[in-house]
Parts: C-alpha cells; structure tokens; sequence
C-alpha cells in the first residue's frame, strides 16, 4: 500500500472522511490477501445460482472474481464510501463487466430485505469497529483470539449459527471463517459446545494494513 494512503494513526479508519480521500488516490487495494490465495476455501460455498452480498468492498476485485467463478444468481457490493463505489462503478463500466452491483451503504444498517443474499463475504471491514477497542500491547481478546477461543463468542446462546474455520497463507497466516445460519454445532453429550476463557496476554493475529503498523500508532492515544 502507497504511503500516501496510510494512516498517521489506527484511528482514522473510523473517519469516513478518511475512507473518501484514500479512495480517490488509490486504484486497488486487497485486505488481507486476494481471492486467489482462497479460492480453495470459498469455492466449495459458491455455486451460479446464489446471490451474493460482499460487505466493505472498497476497491477490492473480489466482486469481479467471483463472477469470473460463475455465480450468477447476482452480485452485491457495498462501501460507505460514495467515492469507493463510484470509482468502482466506473471500473466495471469500462471493463464491459456485468453482474456486479455496486452499492453505498453502510453495512450497520443495511437497506435490503431479510434473507435477500444467500452468502455473505465480509473481508476486513469489521476490522474497523475495533480499532479503538484496547492497544497493541493489550488488545481486546475478542479482537484477536484465535478461533479456538473465539468460538465462545460465536456460539451465544441468542445466535443460531454454526461456525467452523480453516486457514491460509504461508508463514503467517490468516484465519477464515465460515458461519451457517440455522444451524448449531453441538458436543457428544447433544450439549452447545462451550470454550474456556481465554489468556489474559493475547498476541496480534494480524496488523491493520501491514507489519510496521506498531510503528505508526500514536502512544498519545493509548
């Protein structure tokens, strides 16, 4: 990412303001990593009938490779940002692309009817609603856990969700999760499955935007 885009401080990211000047600088940016590194992961999950709502699209291709991968029951991209989805927009129009909607929403109060999308892809966005929660040398536990102990969370007697998880990346890796509506995951005993309580010294599962983002925050606001 140009550093021309990144921010002084993590707490920009929750100025929208923020959002609409990076996007009118910067073409494309992938969170994370790009579709091809989990592809393996989603492909299972697609299919050319489904509907499709990817939350926080940014400037991200991921609305683009999915129609590539032949989901055709439609494709639904949203962003805060009327810049991000502008820009994106005019991508699709000058590609010819078809199939793709682009929307500006927010994704806390989202204008469609219930059940309206079959699969939801969220890539980093809610990243966004933690990062005044805690500091890098004590985060918020429900912000970086692994799976493991994050599952506790998922698994609150008021969701009726199941929730399993894979992994991808070399030497670091990410975490990728899938939850089910509907269902719930239940242990031998036909019991909801409970975890412990997590440590009390928790490691970064991942930085903002990149590895000297310790770095960049601002001790001021800790």
């Amino acid at each position: 990412m140009a550093d021309d885009v990144a921010p002084r401080t993590a707490s920009a990211y929750l100025d929208p303001s923020y959002w609409d000047e990076r996007f009118g600088k910067e073409e494309h940016y992938e969170w994370f990593k790009d579709f091809s590194h989990f592809r393996h992961l989603l492909a299972p999950l697609l299919s050319p009938s489904i509907s499709v709502l990817e939350v926080g699209c940014g400037n991200s291709r991921l609305g683009e490779e999915l129609l590539r991968e032949g989901v055709a029951g439609g494709i639904t991209c949203v962003d805060l940002s009327p810049v991000a989805v502008q820009r994106m927009r005019d991508r699709l129009a000058e590609q010819g692309t078809e199939g793709v909607e682009v929307v500006v929403a927010d994704m806390l109060d989202l204008p469609f009817e219930r059940e309206s999308f079959d699969l939801v892809i969220e890539k980093g966005t809610m990243d966004v609603l933690f990062v005044d929660s805690g500091d890098p040398w004590n985060p918020n536990p429900t912000t970086v856990d692994n799976p493991h102990f994050r599952r506790r969370f998922f698994e609150a007697p008021g969701f009726t969700w199941s929730v399993e998880w894979s992994t991808f990346g070399d030497g670091f890796h990410y975490f990728f999760y899938i939850l089910k509506k509907g269902k719930r995951l239940l242990d031998s005993s036909g019991n909801q499955h409970t975890q412990p309580a997590a440590p009390s010294i928790n490691m970064f599962h991942e930085e903002l935007e990149s590895e000297d983002y310790i770095f960049r925050t601002n001790v001021d606001e800790l």
